[in-house]
Order: structure tokens, then C-alpha cells, then sequence
């Protein structure tokens, strides 16, 4: 550990507002399962396309920090520790092997080419027209799933991308 660093652990925070806090949180990360019902209702098109796009985006976005705002700093700053440890402690090594690499590497491009040739292939499979949904639900779970079995250098390798200077090591595959 290093000497500037703190080894104090926040404490959790206690009290009505923190409570709250979370309540909204959940309520607005949970938001887009309304979507659903908004769509099941007589609203018109119009209404229900707007009322959806704000479930899926906005509110999801805004009751997050209208929760910060009520936890406040102190209770941001442990909510943040918390999932950060969570995170740690299951998410993606760095390094996996090369045989889960490839099962990972399948994962992640089966839903980006189905997507890709889907609606050029419609026609030659009659239940996707009927259950579109499903398979898009099936494809971006796939998706997501593969990020955590490709590890967490993948997850490097994927956010090089966004960076305009970042150039790619190839090893030489003769070193072994």
C-alpha cells in the first residue's frame, strides 16, 4: 500500500435520507421495465414513443443524481466504495485463458452478425419475424455476458478503441 493512500473504510451511513436515497435509485435503474406497460396502454403512437425513450434514458439518468443529492457525500462516497468492491470481487480477471477467449470471442461477435445479417436473412427464418424481440433480448444479454468471460484485458483492448493514440501490440506469435 502506498503511503498516500487512506486505509480508513467509510462507514455506512444511517437515517432516513440515505434510505431514500437508495429507494430512488433502485426506482430510476428499474424505470425501463415500465416500458412494457406505457406500451400496452391507448396513449398514441407519438406518446408512447416519447414516454418509452424517457423511461429507457432520462429518468434512469436523473433519478441517479437526484439520489446522490439526497444521500449526499458522505453516503455517495460508500455507495461508490461499495459497488467498487463488488465489482472487484466479481468481475473479470484481466488475463483468461485462450480457450475461454474464443468462447468469449464467439459470444461477442454471434449477436453483432446475427444483428448485422438479420434483416437481410428475415425471410429465411420464419419464427425471428414473430419473435424479433426475444432474439434481440437473447443477443444483447449474449453481448454483455461475453464481455465478462473475455476478462478484463478485452475490456482494455475494447475502450482503446475510443482512443484516438492508442496503437495495438500484436505479439509475435513465434515467442510463443
Amino acid at each position: 500500500m502506498k503511503e498516500n493512500e487512506t486505509t480508513t473504510a467509510v462507514k455506512a451511513p444511517s437515517g432516513w435520507r440515505f434510505r431514500i436515497g437508495i429507494i430512488i435509485f433502485v426506482v430510476g435503474f428499474l424505470s425501463p421495465l415500465l416500458i412494457p406497460v406505457v406500451a400496452a396502454t391507448g396513449l398514441p403512437t407519438t406518446w408512447k414513443a416519447a414516454i418509452s425513450g424517457f423511461l429507457a434514458v432520462g429518468i434512469p439518468e436523473v433519478f441517479s443524481l437526484v439520489a446522490i443529492a439526497v444521500v449526499g457525500k458522505a453516503g455517495f462516497k460508500y455507495l461508490k466504495e461499495k459497488i467498487f468492491a463488488f465489482l472487484r470481487k466479481y468481475g473479470p480477471p484481466d488475463f483468461v485463458s485462450q480457450t475461454r477467449y474464443r468462447i468469449g470471442l464467439v459470444m461477442f461477435l454471434l449477436p453483432i452478425l446475427f444483428g448485422w445479417l438479420a434483416p437481410y436473412l428475415s425471410n429465411l427464418i420464419p419464427v425471428f419475424k414473430t419473435q424479433c424481440i426475444a432474439f434481440g433480448i437473447v443477443g444483447d444479454v449474449l453481448l454483455v455476458v461475453s464481455l465478462f468471460v473475455l476478462g478484463g484485458d478485452f475490456w482494455d483492448k475494447l475502450r482503446a478503441l475510443f482512443i484516438h493514440g492508442a496503437k495495438a501490440q500484436i505479439p509475435d506469435p513465434r515467442s510463443g
